[in-house]
Protein backbone atom coordinates (compact mmCIF):
# COMPACT_ATOMS: atom_id res chain seq x y z
CA UNK A 1 0.00 0.00 0.00
CA UNK A 2 1.07 3.54 -0.62
CA UNK A 3 0.28 6.51 1.57
CA UNK A 4 0.95 9.85 -0.04
CA UNK A 5 1.79 12.65 2.33
CA UNK A 6 2.45 16.03 0.76
CA UNK A 7 5.80 17.30 -0.37
CA UNK A 8 7.68 15.86 2.58
CA UNK A 9 7.81 12.48 0.91
CA UNK A 10 8.80 13.99 -2.42
CA UNK A 11 11.57 15.93 -0.75
CA UNK A 12 12.90 12.81 0.90
CA UNK A 13 12.76 10.95 -2.39
CA UNK A 14 14.60 13.73 -4.18
CA UNK A 15 17.49 13.24 -1.78
CA UNK A 16 17.90 9.63 -2.81
CA UNK A 17 17.58 10.47 -6.48
CA UNK A 18 14.09 9.35 -7.43
CA UNK A 19 12.69 11.16 -10.43
CA UNK A 20 9.07 10.05 -10.31
CA UNK A 21 6.24 10.86 -7.90
CA UNK A 22 6.98 9.48 -4.48
CA UNK A 23 4.97 7.65 -1.87
CA UNK A 24 5.53 7.21 1.81
CA UNK A 25 6.38 3.94 3.42
CA UNK A 26 3.68 1.72 4.83
CA UNK A 27 2.18 3.00 8.08
CA UNK A 28 3.81 1.59 11.17
CA UNK A 29 1.67 -1.19 12.70
CA UNK A 30 3.10 -0.44 16.13
CA UNK A 31 3.16 3.31 16.84
CA UNK A 32 6.18 4.57 18.72
CA UNK A 33 3.96 7.16 20.42
CA UNK A 34 0.60 6.90 22.11
CA UNK A 35 -2.29 7.67 19.78
CA UNK A 36 -3.87 10.89 21.09
CA UNK A 37 -7.58 11.29 21.70
CA UNK A 38 -9.23 13.04 18.79
CA UNK A 39 -6.75 11.90 16.14
CA UNK A 40 -7.89 10.04 13.04
CA UNK A 41 -6.16 6.73 12.38
CA UNK A 42 -4.33 4.32 14.68
CA UNK A 43 -0.92 4.30 12.99
CA UNK A 44 2.12 6.28 14.10
CA UNK A 45 1.35 10.00 13.56
CA UNK A 46 4.96 11.14 13.85
CA UNK A 47 5.29 12.01 10.18
CA UNK A 48 1.73 12.68 9.07
CA UNK A 49 -0.50 13.43 12.07
CA UNK A 50 -1.50 16.98 11.13
CA UNK A 51 -1.65 16.20 7.42
CA UNK A 52 -4.02 13.24 7.73
CA UNK A 53 -6.12 15.02 10.35
CA UNK A 54 -6.50 18.04 8.08
CA UNK A 55 -7.48 15.95 5.07
CA UNK A 56 -9.98 13.98 7.14
CA UNK A 57 -11.65 17.13 8.48
CA UNK A 58 -11.67 18.73 5.05
CA UNK A 59 -13.23 15.68 3.44
CA UNK A 60 -15.87 15.42 6.16
CA UNK A 61 -16.79 19.05 5.71
CA UNK A 62 -17.10 18.50 1.96
CA UNK A 63 -19.84 15.90 2.51
CA UNK A 64 -21.60 17.77 5.31
CA UNK A 65 -20.29 15.80 8.28
CA UNK A 66 -19.79 17.82 11.48
CA UNK A 67 -16.66 16.35 13.09
CA UNK A 68 -16.24 15.78 16.79
CA UNK A 69 -15.03 18.76 18.80
CA UNK A 70 -12.15 16.62 20.08
CA UNK A 71 -10.90 16.13 16.49
CA UNK A 72 -10.89 19.86 15.85
CA UNK A 73 -9.36 20.61 19.23
CA UNK A 74 -6.55 18.14 18.58
CA UNK A 75 -5.64 19.88 15.34
CA UNK A 76 -5.76 23.36 16.85
CA UNK A 77 -3.67 22.15 19.77
CA UNK A 78 -0.87 21.21 17.39
CA UNK A 79 -0.25 24.83 16.44
CA UNK A 80 2.89 26.56 17.71
CA UNK A 81 2.76 30.03 19.25
CA UNK A 82 4.11 31.57 16.04
CA UNK A 83 1.32 30.02 13.96
CA UNK A 84 3.30 27.19 12.38
CA UNK A 85 2.44 23.49 12.53
CA UNK A 86 4.77 20.53 12.65
CA UNK A 87 3.83 17.13 11.28
CA UNK A 88 3.12 16.06 14.86
CA UNK A 89 3.73 17.30 18.40
CA UNK A 90 3.51 14.53 20.96
CA UNK A 91 3.74 16.94 23.89
CA UNK A 92 1.72 20.07 23.23
CA UNK A 93 2.33 21.32 26.75
CA UNK A 94 5.92 21.91 25.72
CA UNK A 95 6.52 25.09 23.73
CA UNK A 96 7.81 24.72 20.19
CA UNK A 97 11.53 25.30 19.92
CA UNK A 98 14.20 25.39 17.23
CA UNK A 99 14.54 21.61 17.38
CA UNK A 100 10.94 21.08 16.28
CA UNK A 101 10.67 20.77 12.50
CA UNK A 102 7.68 22.86 11.51
CA UNK A 103 6.70 22.83 7.85
CA UNK A 104 4.61 24.69 5.29
CA UNK A 105 2.60 21.65 4.19
CA UNK A 106 1.22 20.75 7.60
CA UNK A 107 0.53 24.42 8.32
CA UNK A 108 -1.24 25.10 5.01
CA UNK A 109 -3.30 21.90 5.20
CA UNK A 110 -4.44 22.75 8.73
CA UNK A 111 -5.42 26.24 7.57
CA UNK A 112 -7.52 24.82 4.76
CA UNK A 113 -9.34 22.40 7.07
CA UNK A 114 -10.01 24.94 9.82
CA UNK A 115 -11.08 27.62 7.36
CA UNK A 116 -13.56 25.20 5.79
CA UNK A 117 -15.02 24.36 9.21
CA UNK A 118 -15.33 28.05 10.05
CA UNK A 119 -15.04 29.90 13.33
CA UNK A 120 -11.28 29.60 13.69
CA UNK A 121 -10.16 32.96 12.33
CA UNK A 122 -7.52 33.75 14.97
CA UNK A 123 -5.86 30.36 14.43
CA UNK A 124 -5.79 30.53 10.64
CA UNK A 125 -4.74 34.20 10.58
CA UNK A 126 -1.73 33.41 12.74
CA UNK A 127 -0.77 30.53 10.47
CA UNK A 128 -1.14 32.58 7.29
CA UNK A 129 1.05 35.29 8.82
CA UNK A 130 3.73 32.67 9.49
CA UNK A 131 3.45 31.31 5.94
CA UNK A 132 3.94 34.81 4.54
CA UNK A 133 6.97 35.29 6.75
CA UNK A 134 8.73 32.26 5.23
CA UNK A 135 7.87 32.95 1.60
CA UNK A 136 10.89 32.65 -0.69
CA UNK A 137 12.23 35.42 -2.90
CA UNK A 138 10.92 33.62 -6.00
CA UNK A 139 7.38 33.82 -4.59
CA UNK A 140 7.08 30.18 -3.64
CA UNK A 141 7.59 27.92 -0.64
CA UNK A 142 9.65 24.87 0.17
CA UNK A 143 8.57 22.14 2.56
CA UNK A 144 10.79 23.52 5.32
CA UNK A 145 11.17 27.25 5.98
CA UNK A 146 13.98 28.54 3.81
CA UNK A 147 14.05 25.44 1.63
CA UNK A 148 14.00 25.76 -2.15
CA UNK A 149 10.53 26.31 -3.56
CA UNK A 150 8.73 23.26 -4.89
CA UNK A 151 5.45 22.87 -6.74
CA UNK A 152 3.66 20.85 -4.04
CA UNK A 153 4.47 23.14 -1.13
CA UNK A 154 3.71 26.28 -3.13
CA UNK A 155 0.41 24.76 -4.23
CA UNK A 156 -0.82 23.79 -0.77
CA UNK A 157 0.05 27.27 0.52
CA UNK A 158 -1.89 28.86 -2.35
CA UNK A 159 -4.87 26.79 -1.22
CA UNK A 160 -4.48 28.09 2.33
CA UNK A 161 -4.29 31.69 1.14
CA UNK A 162 -7.41 31.28 -0.98
CA UNK A 163 -9.29 29.54 1.85
CA UNK A 164 -8.74 32.53 4.13
CA UNK A 165 -9.75 35.16 1.60
CA UNK A 166 -6.26 36.17 0.51
CA UNK A 167 -5.45 36.79 -3.16
CA UNK A 168 -2.37 34.68 -3.94
CA UNK A 169 -1.30 37.00 -6.74
CA UNK A 170 -0.99 39.79 -4.18
CA UNK A 171 1.10 37.83 -1.69
CA UNK A 172 4.57 38.79 -2.88
CA UNK A 173 8.17 38.52 -1.83
CA UNK A 174 10.78 40.38 -3.82
CA UNK A 175 8.06 41.36 -6.27
CA UNK A 176 7.26 37.70 -7.02
CA UNK A 177 3.96 35.93 -6.35
CA UNK A 178 3.29 32.20 -5.78
CA UNK A 179 2.10 31.99 -9.38
CA UNK A 180 5.47 33.22 -10.60
CA UNK A 181 7.08 30.34 -8.71
CA UNK A 182 4.71 27.80 -10.28
CA UNK A 183 5.27 29.13 -13.80
CA UNK A 184 9.01 28.65 -13.34
CA UNK A 185 8.34 24.97 -12.64
CA UNK A 186 6.13 24.43 -15.70
CA UNK A 187 7.66 22.49 -18.59
CA UNK A 188 7.35 24.20 -22.00
CA UNK A 189 5.10 22.92 -24.75
CA UNK A 190 7.74 21.18 -26.82
CA UNK A 191 6.67 18.21 -28.89
CA UNK A 192 10.15 16.75 -28.47
CA UNK A 193 10.09 17.13 -24.72
CA UNK A 194 9.04 14.33 -22.39
CA UNK A 195 6.21 15.75 -20.31
CA UNK A 196 5.23 18.84 -22.26
CA UNK A 197 3.02 21.11 -20.17
CA UNK A 198 3.60 19.22 -16.92
CA UNK A 199 5.03 20.67 -13.74
CA UNK A 200 8.26 19.60 -12.10
CA UNK A 201 8.58 19.18 -8.36
CA UNK A 202 11.85 21.15 -8.36
CA UNK A 203 14.63 21.73 -10.88
CA UNK A 204 17.50 19.27 -10.58
CA UNK A 205 21.03 20.40 -9.74
CA UNK A 206 21.58 21.45 -13.35
CA UNK A 207 18.32 23.37 -13.47
CA UNK A 208 16.54 20.80 -15.63
CA UNK A 209 12.80 20.30 -15.14
CA UNK A 210 11.43 16.76 -15.07
CA UNK A 211 7.72 16.10 -15.37
CA UNK A 212 6.15 14.92 -12.14
CA UNK A 213 2.53 13.80 -12.10
CA UNK A 214 2.09 14.41 -8.39
CA UNK A 215 3.43 17.96 -8.64
CA UNK A 216 1.33 18.53 -11.77
CA UNK A 217 -1.92 17.51 -10.10
CA UNK A 218 -1.22 19.83 -7.18
CA UNK A 219 -0.13 22.73 -9.38
CA UNK A 220 -3.13 22.52 -11.72
CA UNK A 221 -5.51 23.02 -8.81
CA UNK A 222 -3.39 25.79 -7.27
CA UNK A 223 -2.85 27.63 -10.55
CA UNK A 224 -6.64 27.88 -10.74
CA UNK A 225 -6.68 29.40 -7.25
CA UNK A 226 -8.18 26.40 -5.48
CA UNK A 227 -7.26 24.24 -2.50
CA UNK A 228 -6.94 20.53 -1.76
CA UNK A 229 -10.65 19.92 -2.30
CA UNK A 230 -10.58 21.53 -5.73
CA UNK A 231 -13.92 22.38 -7.24
CA UNK A 232 -16.22 21.08 -9.91
CA UNK A 233 -16.95 23.93 -12.36
CA UNK A 234 -18.88 23.64 -15.59
CA UNK A 235 -17.19 21.52 -18.19
CA UNK A 236 -14.74 23.37 -20.38
CA UNK A 237 -16.10 24.06 -23.83
CA UNK A 238 -12.94 23.08 -25.66
CA UNK A 239 -10.37 20.35 -25.48
CA UNK A 240 -6.92 20.72 -24.03
CA UNK A 241 -4.04 21.93 -26.15
CA UNK A 242 -0.65 22.74 -24.72
CA UNK A 243 0.31 26.34 -25.39
CA UNK A 244 3.19 28.41 -24.07
CA UNK A 245 1.94 29.64 -20.70
CA UNK A 246 2.27 33.29 -19.78
CA UNK A 247 -0.40 33.05 -17.10
CA UNK A 248 -1.44 30.54 -14.41
CA UNK A 249 -4.68 29.62 -16.17
CA UNK A 250 -2.94 28.43 -19.32
CA UNK A 251 -0.31 26.65 -17.25
CA UNK A 252 -3.13 24.81 -15.48
CA UNK A 253 -4.67 23.76 -18.79
CA UNK A 254 -1.29 22.55 -19.99
CA UNK A 255 -0.87 20.53 -16.82
CA UNK A 256 -4.34 19.05 -17.24
CA UNK A 257 -3.48 18.02 -20.80
CA UNK A 258 -0.40 16.21 -19.47
CA UNK A 259 -2.49 14.39 -16.86
CA UNK A 260 -5.01 13.26 -19.47
CA UNK A 261 -2.17 11.79 -21.52
CA UNK A 262 -0.54 10.23 -18.47
CA UNK A 263 -3.80 8.52 -17.50
CA UNK A 264 -4.63 7.35 -21.01
CA UNK A 265 -2.60 4.13 -20.97
CA UNK A 266 -3.83 2.41 -17.80
CA UNK A 267 -6.45 4.84 -16.41
CA UNK A 268 -4.20 5.40 -13.39
CA UNK A 269 -0.83 6.89 -12.49
CA UNK A 270 2.14 4.99 -11.20
CA UNK A 271 4.86 5.59 -8.65
CA UNK A 272 8.44 4.46 -8.88
CA UNK A 273 10.93 3.94 -6.11
CA UNK A 274 14.60 3.13 -6.72
CA UNK A 275 15.11 -0.59 -7.22
CA UNK A 276 11.37 -1.34 -7.26
CA UNK A 277 8.89 -1.98 -10.02
CA UNK A 278 6.35 0.69 -10.86
CA UNK A 279 3.26 0.46 -8.68
CA UNK A 280 -0.20 2.00 -9.06
CA UNK A 281 -0.34 5.33 -7.27
CA UNK A 282 -3.86 5.47 -5.93
CA UNK A 283 -3.48 8.77 -4.11
CA UNK A 284 -1.91 10.52 -7.06
CA UNK A 285 -4.64 9.18 -9.34
CA UNK A 286 -7.28 10.57 -6.96
CA UNK A 287 -5.50 13.92 -6.96
CA UNK A 288 -5.39 13.87 -10.76
CA UNK A 289 -9.17 13.39 -10.81
CA UNK A 290 -9.59 16.44 -8.58
CA UNK A 291 -7.24 18.42 -10.82
CA UNK A 292 -9.03 17.50 -14.04
CA UNK A 293 -12.44 18.24 -12.57
CA UNK A 294 -11.21 21.61 -11.32
CA UNK A 295 -9.88 22.37 -14.80
CA UNK A 296 -13.30 21.65 -16.26
CA UNK A 297 -12.20 18.29 -17.70
CA UNK A 298 -14.37 16.00 -15.62
CA UNK A 299 -15.24 13.78 -18.59
CA UNK A 300 -11.57 13.09 -19.19
CA UNK A 301 -11.30 11.87 -15.59
CA UNK A 302 -14.14 9.33 -15.86
CA UNK A 303 -11.91 6.31 -16.70
CA UNK A 304 -9.66 7.11 -13.74
CA UNK A 305 -12.68 7.42 -11.45
CA UNK A 306 -13.90 4.01 -12.59
CA UNK A 307 -10.46 2.56 -12.01
CA UNK A 308 -10.39 3.94 -8.48
CA UNK A 309 -13.85 2.56 -7.80
CA UNK A 310 -12.71 -0.89 -8.90
CA UNK A 311 -9.22 -0.97 -7.39
CA UNK A 312 -8.76 1.39 -4.45
CA UNK A 313 -10.64 -0.47 -1.71
CA UNK A 314 -7.74 -2.44 -0.25
CA UNK A 315 -5.37 0.53 -0.54
CA UNK A 316 -7.73 2.75 1.42
CA UNK A 317 -8.37 0.10 4.07
CA UNK A 318 -4.66 -0.34 4.66
CA UNK A 319 -3.68 3.31 4.33
CA UNK A 320 -6.32 4.90 6.54
CA UNK A 321 -7.84 8.37 6.97
CA UNK A 322 -5.85 10.33 4.39
CA UNK A 323 -6.61 7.72 1.73
CA UNK A 324 -10.34 7.76 2.45
CA UNK A 325 -10.22 11.55 2.41
CA UNK A 326 -8.50 11.66 -0.97
CA UNK A 327 -11.08 9.32 -2.44
CA UNK A 328 -13.94 11.37 -0.99
CA UNK A 329 -12.50 14.55 -2.48
CA UNK A 330 -12.09 12.80 -5.84
CA UNK A 331 -15.64 11.46 -5.71
CA UNK A 332 -17.03 14.84 -4.77
CA UNK A 333 -15.09 16.69 -7.51
CA UNK A 334 -16.21 14.18 -10.15
CA UNK A 335 -19.88 14.30 -9.04
CA UNK A 336 -19.81 10.71 -7.76
CA UNK A 337 -21.50 9.50 -4.59
CA UNK A 338 -18.84 9.01 -1.89
CA UNK A 339 -21.33 6.86 0.01
CA UNK A 340 -21.40 4.35 -2.83
CA UNK A 341 -17.95 4.50 -4.40
CA UNK A 342 -17.19 1.11 -5.84
CA UNK A 343 -19.70 -0.32 -3.38
CA UNK A 344 -17.99 1.36 -0.43
CA UNK A 345 -19.38 4.06 1.86
CA UNK A 346 -16.26 6.20 2.06
CA UNK A 347 -17.87 8.64 4.48
CA UNK A 348 -18.76 5.95 6.97
CA UNK A 349 -15.35 4.35 6.64
CA UNK A 350 -13.55 7.66 7.23
CA UNK A 351 -15.76 8.52 10.20
CA UNK A 352 -14.91 5.17 11.76
CA UNK A 353 -11.20 6.01 11.87
CA UNK A 354 -11.65 8.85 14.36
CA UNK A 355 -13.92 10.13 17.11
CA UNK A 356 -17.61 9.91 16.36
CA UNK A 357 -18.84 13.00 14.50
CA UNK A 358 -21.36 15.40 15.99
CA UNK A 359 -23.72 14.87 13.09
CA UNK A 360 -23.84 13.05 9.80
CA UNK A 361 -26.26 13.94 7.01
CA UNK A 362 -28.96 11.39 6.39
CA UNK A 363 -28.10 9.05 3.55
CA UNK A 364 -31.31 10.31 1.95
CA UNK A 365 -29.79 13.75 1.49
CA UNK A 366 -26.51 12.53 -0.01
CA UNK A 367 -27.51 9.46 -2.02
CA UNK A 368 -30.12 10.26 -4.67
CA UNK A 369 -30.93 6.61 -5.31
CA UNK A 370 -31.35 5.80 -1.64
CA UNK A 371 -33.17 9.04 -1.06
CA UNK A 372 -35.97 8.19 -3.44
CA UNK A 373 -36.50 4.73 -2.01
CA UNK A 374 -36.29 5.90 1.58
CA UNK A 375 -38.59 8.86 1.15
CA UNK A 376 -41.07 6.75 -0.78
CA UNK A 377 -41.12 4.19 2.02
CA UNK A 378 -41.61 6.87 4.65
CA UNK A 379 -44.32 8.62 2.67
CA UNK A 380 -46.12 5.38 1.84
CA UNK A 381 -46.20 4.29 5.48
CA UNK A 382 -47.60 7.66 6.42
CA UNK A 383 -50.18 7.50 3.66
CA UNK A 384 -51.22 4.00 4.70
CA UNK A 385 -51.77 5.24 8.23
CA UNK A 386 -53.88 8.16 7.06
CA UNK A 387 -55.87 5.94 4.69
CA UNK A 388 -56.44 3.34 7.40
CA UNK A 389 -57.52 6.04 9.79
CA UNK A 390 -59.85 7.50 7.20
CA UNK A 391 -61.43 4.14 6.41
CA UNK A 392 -61.91 3.45 10.11
CA UNK A 393 -63.57 6.83 10.54
CA UNK A 394 -65.91 6.15 7.64
CA UNK A 395 -66.79 2.75 9.09
CA UNK A 396 -67.48 4.25 12.51
CA UNK A 397 -69.65 6.96 11.02
CA UNK A 398 -71.51 4.45 8.84
CA UNK A 399 -72.17 2.11 11.76
CA UNK A 400 -73.31 5.00 13.88
CA UNK A 401 -75.63 6.17 11.19
CA UNK A 402 -77.18 2.71 10.76
CA UNK A 403 -77.75 2.40 14.48
CA UNK A 404 -79.30 5.85 14.50
CA UNK A 405 -81.64 4.94 11.63
CA UNK A 406 -82.66 1.67 13.24
CA UNK A 407 -83.33 3.45 16.45
CA UNK A 408 -85.59 5.91 14.67
CA UNK A 409 -87.54 3.09 13.03
CA UNK A 410 -88.16 1.38 16.37
CA UNK A 411 -89.61 4.53 17.85
CA UNK A 412 -93.49 4.41 17.98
Amino acid sequence: MNVRRSAAVLAATAVIGAAGPAVAADPSPSPSVAIPTGLYGRTDPTYDGVWRQSLALLAQDTVGVRPASSAIAWLIGQQCANGAFAAFRADTAKACDAKLMVDTNSTAAAVQALAALGGHGPVTEKSVAWLKSVQNADGGWGYSPGGASDANSTSVVIGALTATGEKPQDVRKGGKSPYDALLKLALPCDSDSDGSGAFAYQPDKKGKLTANADATAAAVVAALGKGLAGTAPKAAGTGLTCKDAADPGQAARNGAAYLVEALAKDDHLTSALPGAEDQPDYGNTADAVVALATAGQGKAAVPAVRWLQANSVKWAQQSGPAAYAQLILAANASAQDPRDFGGQDLVKLLDATGPGPVSVPDADSTSPGDSGDSVAADDSSGNVAWIAGGVLLVVVVAVGYLLFVRGRKRQP
